[in-house]
């Protein structure tokens, strides 16, 4: 135990999409995890902006370390910068004497009373984030945030990127040493729920012709993720053969059900899915649309419709664009709020069918890169030069 390194992670509440890294760090070899969390989540609070109260129907807590800090914040589990307020973790730095210590980003409150105590006791810190330089212009703000972040950025001993334009971010406030951790998904399930599914049954549920192209949305109906977007690209495609299915829930709900009858669209409202229930609403779609702006800093959304063989269509705003939309290849990618562009990809679409199947092949390819061992290698990566940097100075 005492030659393996200790390596410290916050994070605001468990997250679906991490707890497979947290597994594969878990699993490596000369590496003692242990995980953080500043909050546990009621089922309203995981429920804000989905519409409804739930919980996660899959495991996040098991094969690795794990505990959950005292949440003294006076609103746990809002959101902003004072919802996660963790003081003990100080402590627990200058206790534990981490060879490093791994924040997921800075907006919360408790990250601040981590790197902070790592700063004081020497520990090497470590961010992951997939924040992307947004369409700000010469703002006042901006220039705050330019003056502030190369301020405390370089003081990280490396930042890990999820891909080219969170990368982008971090060397423009002046990271000093930048690591590639790419987001994922765990494309085996996906991928196996989506084999065993009948598609054509989900189908005939949501109403849909056997002869039309489903073009889906999954997400939160929420105005960063334009929804009804892809309901005035449908309807300026002039095909009424395309048929939209919203899988998710949110305050645009009602206005995007107005909409899709005003504009004579085709549109199911499939409500919210949970992640066991994810894999089958993949396995009926033909492809999957991903409207958002800038504020959408990448969409693992278009990780899963990948896993299960399914091209997308997606925002240039949106940060996986570069990363994941191989244009002509895995789907495509269209200008933020071009409804008429978004409407001519789609009735591409639905004029060659063969074309989706084949793309949809090039994203099931392209995606199996994106997983959570190729995650882990970068934390492992930019865990050892920190810990090489520390011993050399």
């Amino acid at each position: 135990m005492a030659d393996r390194r200790r390596l410290g992670v916050l994070v605001t509440h468990p997250v679906q999409y991490l707890s497979p890294l947290f597994r594969e760090l878990a699993g490596a070899s000369g590496v003692d995890l242990t995980v953080h969390y500043a909050h546990r989540p009621t089922p309203a609070e995981q429920g804000a902006g989905f519409g409804v109260s739930f919980q996660w129907d899959v495991d996040l807590l098991s094969g690795y370390d794990s505990r959950f800090l005292r949440n003294v914040s006076a609103a746990p589990g809002a959101e902003g910068f004072g919802a996660y307020d963790t003081p003990e973790i100080a402590g627990i730095i200058a206790e534990r004497r981490f060879d490093a210590f791994l924040v997921m980003g800075w907006h919360a409150k408790s990250y601040w009373q981590a790197m902070r105590a790592c700063w004081a006791a020497g520990t090497p810190v470590l961010v992951r984030g997939d924040s992307q330089l947004g369409p700000d212009g010469p703002t006042l703000r901006a220039w705050a945030r330019r003056v502030t972040h190369r301020r405390f950025v370089p003081r990280f001993a490396a930042c890990l990127a999820v891909g080219a334009r969170s990368e982008e971010y971090f060397r423009f406030y002046r990271a000093r040493r930048v690591v590639r951790s790419p987001h994922f998904v765990d494309n085996e399930h996906f991928a196996r729920g989506a084999a065993e599914t009948d598609a054509a049954s989900v189908r005939r549920e949501w109403g849909v012709h056997e002869d039309s192209m489903i073009a889906a949305f999954v997400g939160k109906l929420v105005p960063k993720k334009r929804p009804l977007d892809l309901l005035e690209a449908v309807a300026a495609s002039g095909r009424r053969d395309v048929h939209v299915v919203f899988v998710g829930d949110g305050e645009l709900r009602e206005a995007c059900r107005a909409a899709a009858e005003r504009l004579g669209v085709r549109a199911t409202f499939a409500g919210f899915h949970n992640q066991s229930a994810l894999p089958a609403a993949y396995a009926a779609m033909d492809v999957l649309v991903l409207p958002s702006d800038a504020r959408e800093t990448w969409g693992l959304v278009v990780n899963e419709a990948m896993a299960c063989g399914r091209p997308a269509l997606v925002s240039r705003a949106a940060g996986c664009a570069p990363d994941l939309v191989h244009e002509d290849e895995t789907g495509n990618t269209f200008p933020l709020g071009d409804v008429r562009g978004l409407g001519e990809l789609l009735a591409r679409l639905v004029a060659d069918r063969e074309r989706l199947r084949t793309l949809g092949a090039g994203a099931r390819a392209h995606i199996a890169r994106y997983t959570a061992a190729a995650a882990a290698e970068g934390v492992l990566e930019a865990m050892e030069l920190a810990v090489r940097e520390r011993a050399a100075a």
